[in-house]
């Protein structure tokens, strides 16, 4: 594709398609929306008109236009891997909300159907595309704590209202689809690949028909342990923290940081701590520049979303069958 811009159609009316992935697509200069699929022509016609988009009745109805180059799918879960395909089917790129399936089996299928057809498919886990963790990264690397030894990270956010997907069995809601993500992802950034789960927990709060606790320990090829915590009912928690032989690196607002004002690095070591400022940007922007980006080389990385497609169904297994 050359130089045009990338004309991107939305499939359903999310919340966070509203406050964060719209926004993102209209701030980016490589990318506008023209178009916004629902059931309800009423609701897609609001969540289109800030844009100057179209509204279109039904999601199939969108996939035959033309005029769209590319969709954001960021319907429930259950509903990923049927409408990325269909996608994918209609020569569209795809950015799918996280994770793309519950299945690695049907993930890796969705990206070799994109391979073959020479699309972009790609995953919205927004905080990879923070060029703070590159620069966190980049300390450990250099041998800012010494030795890494272990990783620790938590992503747990306050109940919802009762009726959120989220909370709903039939939409493959749970905290492990939903906050799990976050924590497993960033252990497989610092780790790399390979990461065995030595143990994994998830709970059901009562009354809830959906794990809304969970709990993970991993260990990566090197012998570093990991040990993460997610959840959909507690008070909110969002960090991570990098312990070597010599000091220790912790990051709060770690996955969700705001485009301005999010919080230095805290660097301990033998000498005391210092906080070391980070990289500031808007992660959504961010991530819509990198999907752009791979819409026009006609392919998107997909090793380290595969990876965690594998590594979220070992949890789930671990969890169920210990």
């Amino acid at each position: 594709m050359g130089p045009r811009t990338i004309r991107v159609g939305v499939l359903g009316c999310a919340e966070i398609a509203r406050r964060r992935m719209l926004p993102a697509f209209a701030a980016c200069p490589d990318t506008e929306v023209v178009a916004v699929a629902s059931r309800d022509t009423a609701r897609a016609a609001e969540f289109a008109a800030p844009y100057g988009a179209r509204p279109v009745r039904g999601y199939a109805g969108l996939l035959a236009e033309d005029s769209v180059d590319a969709v954001y799918v960021p319907l429930p879960l259950s509903m990923h891997a049927e409408w990325t395909e269909a996608a994918l089917r209609s020569g569209k790129h795809v950015l799918a909300e996280k994770p793309l399936t519950t299945d690695p089996v049907r993930s890796a299928q969705l990206y070799a159907l994109a391979q073959g057809a020479g699309l972009a498919l790609m995953e919205n886990v927004m905080f990879v595309h923070h060029a703070r963790h590159a620069e966190v990264a980049r300390l450990v690397a250099e041998g800012a704590i010494g030795e890494l030894h272990s990783f620790q990270a938590v992503f747990c956010v306050p109940r919802r209202a009762a009726e959120d997907i989220r909370y709903r069995p039939e939409l493959d809601g749970g905290a492990l689809w939903d906050t799990g993500v976050y924590p497993l992802r960033a252990a497989l950034r610092f780790l790399g690949p390979g990461l065995e789960v030595v143990g994994a927990s998830l709970t059901k709060g009562a009354g809830f028909a959906v794990d809304t606790a969970g709990a993970v320990l991993l260990r990566s090829p090197a012998g570093v342990s990991a040990q993460l915590a997610f959840g959909l009912d507690h008070a909110y928690g969002n960090a991570y923290e990098l312990r070597g032989s010599q000091g220790r690196i912790t990051l709060d607002m770690a996955f969700t940081p705001p485009a301005a004002g999010a919080p230095a690095a805290l660097l301990h070591g033998p000498s005391g701590a210092r906080e070391v400022p980070l990289p500031q940007e808007d992660q959504a922007v961010a991530t819509v520049s990198a999907f752009a980006a791979a819409v026009r080389a006609g392919h998107a990385p997909f090793e380290e979303s595969l990876g965690q497609a594998q590594l979220l169904d070992a949890v789930r297994r671990h969890a169920a069958h210990g």
